[in-house]
Formats: structure tokens, sequence, C-alpha cells
């Protein structure tokens, strides 16, 4: 049974401490991005105190979901940060506790976090989401005259479509005005035209005062004495200046929710669910529909003109239908039935096709609307998810860096949060266009950052490097051949002196063993492909030949001739086993060989190696003769 320790207790107590203050801080700047959206919605409103606060609110309840993950990832590394920079990590492991054993209690606080999350988002956040939009909407109502753009026809007022050239935003006048207002129908429409005005709200807040100046005023006489005639008068005015009243209620109500409560970031899973349901029945039907009307209209026979039973049985007798051709049937009409024939014909595309456009319009945007809902329904359980993996990054990655405060641990949250930003926005985005399948853009970031927290969360509890960079610039370097300098220093204190005869001796035979491995492989060839990937044999000649010259550098080293030192810095670092084969097990050699870009690249790389074996192999050739004639001339001295 797991008890609960006071390593637990002291962790716990950290990880929550900086848990509230992350959490705080990642709402406070995820609650200033949405607001800036919306500054303009606030700003010169009139808006009371209560109607601020009830903004707020909602808008910090919709934005909690999104602030656990970064706050989790953020303490996370923090707490564990802390710990390791202040020892307590070394001490807590030379105790004999493993990395995953520390992290117990915090996996089991950030899991219940996570349902949390879950339930939240299920059912309090549709609610907030409602709640949010609706105060939004209502805000646009309120104060039109200063939400009206320029150059953009704007609706916003009852009756009316209101279009401005320009706007002063210190005066408040409006230049290059017009306005189509609609009273009871088309034909009472009015067109007023005017070089600037000013809209402005009466003191009851009840009515707009709109101020027009130097324009003119176009406007349908259309009544029911006028019904009968084809010729409609109208009335035409030109003013220098003129005010109109508008009815518009300018205080603040609250606008109809029923259209908010269709949008399904407001509904909960048992909601989208029924609303799935219900639209792929809708949906189905009018597919159904459509196939039946679009056979109608193209199995019909309206446009053409029917054929009798005893024509058609002539025909057969004739034995006209194995050689019907549509061109000499055609090319037979006079010229006005062939031209009857072709408009019908055009006029029965042109339907099909404009009803195909509208059908397609109509279809589109029922699959659109179900792709929203099911994306939001994934939604719920992957932001809940993103906290345990977020926690499996944040925790390793402090283990491992090892660095507390509100330095690097900022800077590696803000790196990992912007890149599950940019994989889950866009696999969102293309998503709900409907270019990516739903499951591949949902699954996008979590495909790509649980791989990354089982790797770091690995190397954590195996105490690796992960950021030793000499480590991964070295096996960078393997992998694209590139050579490793070698570097050996003179001692200033020798204890023992070289052997030099011995290692003369050894040189010697070392360059008849090179010699006779570089004739007997044949580096200068291509290698063979079936020996490369299917039949290898096992090869440690070059292996014994390395670490005999390693030994032997070694021993030299020890010497205080500068010709000898100078010819020891020359001798390459031979890769003992890249020109023998790609992989060490052979399964994966096998792999490499079906997976053509990979078996293309691992055997020419293979081949590389091997004419750089030969070249090497030459140079070590050489410089052994060089050392054993320096050597010589010591012992004649």
């Amino acid at each position: 049974m797991y008890r609960i320790k006071k390593l637990d207790i002291y962790i716990v107590k950290q990880f929550l401490l900086l848990f509230a203050g992350t959490f705080f801080i990642s709402l406070f700047v995820l609650m200033m991005q949405f607001l800036w959206r919306y500054v303009d919605e606030l700003i010169g409103k009139g808006l009371s105190m209560e109607v601020l606060a009830q903004f707020f609110w909602y808008m910090s309840l919709m934005l909690i979901p999104q602030a656990l993950p970064l706050a989790i990832l953020l303490a996370s590394l923090i707490t564990m940060g802390n710990i390791g920079e202040n020892s307590e990590l070394t001490a807590i492991k030379a105790a004999g506790i493993s990395l995953m054993q520390t992290l117990r209690p915090l996996i089991f606080i950030t899991g219940f976090i996570t349902i949390g999350s879950f339930y939240f988002q299920n059912n309090i956040g549709p609610q907030s989401t409602k709640n949010l939009a609706q105060l939004l909407v209502s805000m646009k109502q309120k104060s039109p005259e200063l939400e009206i753009p320029e150059g953009i026809f704007y609706d916003g007022i009852p009756q009316c479509n209101l279009y401005v050239q320009k706007k002063d935003l210190e005066t408040g006048m409006l230049y290059g005005v017009m306005i189509y207002r609609m009273t009871n129908s088309f034909e009472d429409a009015a067109i007023i035209l005017a070089d600037s005005g000013r809209l402005q709200s009466t003191a009851d807040k009840q009515h707009l005062m709109l101020s027009l100046y130097s324009g003119e005023w176009f406007e349908n006489m259309r009544s029911q004495e006028f019904a009968g005639n084809a010729n409609v008068p109208y009335r035409r005015e030109s003013f220098i200046s003129k005010r109109i009243v508008l009815d518009f209620d300018s205080g603040f109500n609250l606008a109809d929710g029923a259209g908010i409560s269709n949008k399904p970031e407001g509904k909960s899973l048992k909601q989208i669910s029924i609303a799935v349901d219900s639209l792929n029945n809708v949906f189905d039907s009018i597919g159904r529909v459509t196939r039946t009307d679009l056979e109608r209209m193209t199995t019909s026979n309206y446009y053409s003109r029917e054929i009798s039973k005893a024509d058609s049985l002539a025909a057969v007798k004739r034995g006209q239908l194995s050689t019907y051709s549509f061109d000499t049937v055609v090319s037979k009409l006079k010229p006005t039935d062939k031209r009857d024939a072709l408009q019908h014909a055009l006029s029965r595309v042109q339907i099909i096709t404009s009803e195909l456009e509208y059908r397609e319009m109509l279809t589109s945007d029922g699959d659109q609307t179900i792709r929203k809902h099911k994306l939001e329904a994934i939604n719920k359980f992957t932001l809940s998810l993103t906290c345990m993996i977020f926690f499996f990054i944040g925790a390793p990655l402090g283990a491992i860096i090892r660095k507390g405060g509100l330095g690097v641990p900022v800077i590696i949250s803000v790196l990992v949060f912007i890149v599950f930003y940019i994989l889950d926005n866009t696999g969102f985005r293309m998503a709900k266009l409907g270019a990516w399948p739903i499951w591949f853009g949902k699954g996008l970031a979590p495909a790509v950052l649980i791989p990354l927290a089982s790797f770091v969360t690995y190397k954590a509890n195996k105490d690796s490097m992960v950021f030793n960079m000499d480590a991964y610039r070295n096996g960078l370097m393997r992998l694209l051949g590139l050579r490793l300098k070698r570097h050996v220093a003179s001692k200033e204190v020798i204890i023992n002196d070289p052997e030099y005869r011995r290692d003369a001796d050894r040189l010697s035979v070392m360059s008849h063993q090179i010699r006779a491995y570089a004739y007997g492989h044949h580096l200068m060839r291509m290698p063979n492909i079936i020996n490369v990937f299917f039949r290898y044999q096992p090869d440690h000649e070059i292996e014994r030949i390395s670490t005999e010259l390693e030994e032997i550098i070694e021993d030299l080293s020890n010497t205080r001739d500068r010709y000898i030192m100078s010819y020891l810095n020359q001798y390459p670092i031979v890769s003992q086993k890249a020109h023998t084969r790609p992989f060490e097990r052979k399964w994966m050699n096998i792999t490499a060989a079906f997976i053509v870009p990979v078996g293309i690249f691992l055997y020419l790389r293979m081949w590389r190696f091997r004419l750089r074996l030969l070249t090497d192999l030459r140079k070590i050739r050489a410089l052994n003769q060089k050392i054993v004639e320096r050597i010589g001339k010591m012992d004649t001295i």
C-alpha cells in the first residue's frame, strides 16, 4: 500500500504553490490576448461595472481549460528545476528513490487536474461560452455610432444599411454617406446620399439622430392606388441639411441566445452527440431528395420531343438502332430545328448545373457544421490530455536542466507551448475545412508531443545527458561521414619512455596487414548488395588494427621527439564498422533494403566509407614507414 511520506508532502507543497501562481499568470495572459481582440467592443460604450464584471467572469471561465496545461508545464518545470538546482534531487537519488517514485504524488495531482479539466469543459465551459457570446452580441448592439466601419455596409441599425467612405474619430463626422432605407417592402425603398453626416444617440437612449449635410433623397412612391400601373412615381429631394430620427434602443439589453446556443462551443458531449445525429438525419434526407430530383431531371424528356411507340418499333425493324449516330441525326435537321435543339440542351444543362451548385452549397455547409461539432467533442478530450502530456514534458526537463526560477523554465515553456499551439491550431483549421480527417487534425499535436514526453521522461529516469551538445555533434558527424581531428599533445612530465623498437616492429607488421586487407577486400569496387543487406560476414580486422594503432600512438605519445609527435597527429581516426554494414542487427539491414530512399542512401554511404578507408589505410602505411625510419635514425645516434 502506498503511504504518504514527508518527501511527497514537501514536493506537493512546492508544486501547488507554483501551480497556483503560474495558473493565474497564464490565465491573465490568455485573458489579455482575448481582450485585445474585443477591445473595440468595450471602449466608449458606457457599459456598467456589472456588465464588465460579467464579461471578465465568463471570459475567465472559458479560458481556464486553456490555462491549465500551460500552468502545469511551467509549474512542474520550475519545481523540479528548483529541486535539482539545490542538489535535493541528487540527495533523493542517493537515498535510493528513483525519479518516477519522486514524481508519483505529482502524477496523481496532475491526473486529478486532467479529470477536472474534462468535467469543466463538458459542464461549465459550454454555458460560460454561451453567456460570453451573448454579452458580446449585446455589446455590439449598444451605441452603434461607434461601430460603423469604413468602406463596408453596416446593417446594425434596423431597416437601414449604412455605408461610410471615411470616418473622423475625433469629431465623429462621417464622410461620403450612402443609406439604403427599407420600410415596408422593396418598392418603398429610399436611397439617401450625403457628403457628410453625424450619428448620435438621443438623451433617452431610445432613438438615433442622423444629421446629414449636402445630399439627395430618392424614394419610391408605390402605394395601393399605383399597384396596377407599370410606371411607378418616385420622390427626389435635394437638401443642405437634414435630420432623421431612427428607432433604436441603445441601452444595454441581452440579445436572444437561441442562435448562440446552436454553436458547438456551447454544447456538452451529450448535446453534441444529439446534434450530430439530428444533422446527419437532416442532411441525409436532403441527399435523398437531391438524388431523386436529379434522377428525375436527367431521365425526363420534358425538353425533348416525345417519340411514339410505333416510331421505335419501326426503327428496330429497319435496324437503325445498331447504327444510330447522334451527329448524323443532327446534321439532317433544319437550321432552325438544330438551333432549337442546341438551345434546349444548353438550357437543360444550365438548369442542372445551377441545381447541383445550390445542392453542393447546402451539403458543404452541412458537412462543415457536422465537422465543427465532432472537432469540439474531440477537443474536450485532447485539451484535457494535454495537461498530462505537458507534465511529463516539464517535470523530466526540470530534472535534466536543474535550473529553477523564471529564466530558463519560462523560455522552454513558451517554446513548447508555441509548438503545441501551431500544431493544434493548424490541425483544427485544416480539419474544419475538410482538407484533413478530423482524427488527424486534432491528433497531430498529441502525436508529436507524446513521443517527446516519453523521450525526455526516459532520459531523465536514466540520468542521461539530453542536452549534451558534444554527443549530438559527434553523432551527426559520424552519420554524415565528417572527420574528427586527432590531437596528441606533448607531455611535460614523462614517467615511462616509449618502447621504440617494439613499436617499430608492430608498425611494420601492421603495414603488411593493411596492404593485404586492402587488396583482399577490393575496397575500390562497389560493395555487393546481397552481402551488404542480406548475407553479412563478420569482419573485425579493421577494429583490431585500429585498436592496436591507438595503443602504439598512446605509447609513442610519451616521446620527446618532435618529428614523431608531428607524425602521430597526422594519423586519421579510422571508422571501424561503417564500411562493412549499415547496422549491427541483421533485421534492420533487411528492412532498410526494402525502403528505397533509405537503402540507397545507406548503400552509397557505405561505398563512400570504403573509399575513405582505402585512403586512410594508405596514409597509415606511409606514416608507419616514416616513424619506423625515424626510430631507426634515433637508434643510430
